[in-house]
């Protein structure tokens, strides 16, 4: 039989829920994480390529050692070390099992999810940020070519490329799909590149914008996006210039509407 009461009931597998499940292993409580994709869904759901910007020692959870072969370890390293760190603490977790609602009930949590229904004493949300991106709000944002979730360059290798945005996730896109032989454009709605970006990437960056191979516009904004071009307000007016894909890399927001339910 299933069990389905506990202490502690963690929303999120990343590393943060796994670091609370740890913990409350530790404290002698019962406890479950409930995750609905994979083991931790943001990190996987990141850049293939991704390189982190904490060296790995900030990385570590639950006083286990992170060992890495770089000075900043990569996405998959990461994987595979929160893989092992929950296997072998024996962590008690539920994968691709989604919350629909949490409704308190007495001196208990009551969680609904696609699979089951539980009781809980306590309740910790470590869901993340990943889950739903900040919209531009113009018209073709929904069109099949626009994605918000960059993952490999590979697919976008000799296309049109705008990539709009000025962080690190919009500069490692635009670096990454211009050395797969893209024509990539950024609109970034700042004067500049981010201050926030990588050290060792933002000279990458700037140099390339400074030469020519990357095309930015700054204090600019794309104003709409149909099938082979998209609209960009700039500066010196409204221009039109032909488009294969849009990497809008906008931001993200937490979702918690399991919580309005």
């Amino acid at each position: 039989m299933t069990h389905t009461n506990f202490d502690i009931i963690i929303i999120g597998g990343g590393p943060i829920g796994i670091t609370c499940a740890l913990e409350a292993k530790k404290a002698g409580l019962g406890y479950l994480i409930l995750e609905k994709g994979t083991l931790v869904n943001s990190l996987f759901n990141y850049p293939v390529n991704m390189t982190f910007f904490s060296t790995s020692e900030r990385l570590e959870i639950g006083g286990i050692p992170f060992v890495s072969n770089n000075p900043k370890p990569t996405r998959s390293e990461a994987l595979e070390y929160y893989r092992r760190v929950a296997e072998s603490n024996k962590t008690n977790i539920h994968l691709f099992e989604k919350v629909d609602s949490v409704e308190k009930e007495n001196e208990h949590f009551r969680v609904i999810t696609n699979k089951n229904n539980y009781s809980a004493l306590n309740i910790i949300i470590a869901t993340g940020f990943y889950d739903i991106p900040y919209l531009l709000n113009i018209p073709g944002e929904d069109l099949p070519k626009v994605t918000h979730y960059y993952k490999d360059p590979h697919f976008y290798a000799f296309q049109k490329v705008l990539v709009i945005g000025a962080m690190n996730s919009a500069v490692d896109a635009a670096l990454e799909t211009w050395r797969k032989g893209a024509e990539v454009t950024m609109v970034i709605r700042q004067p500049v590149i981010g201050e926030r970006v990588k050290y060792w990437v933002k000279p990458d960056i700037e140099n390339r914008i400074k030469e020519g191979s990357i095309r930015a516009y700054f204090n600019s904004t794309v104003m709409a996006i149909r099938n082979t071009e998209v609209d960009i307000q700039t500066p010196d007016g409204m221009i039109t210039i032909p488009n294969d894909w849009v990497v809008a890399m906008t931001g993200y927001q937490p979702d918690l509407s399991f919580l309005q339910k």
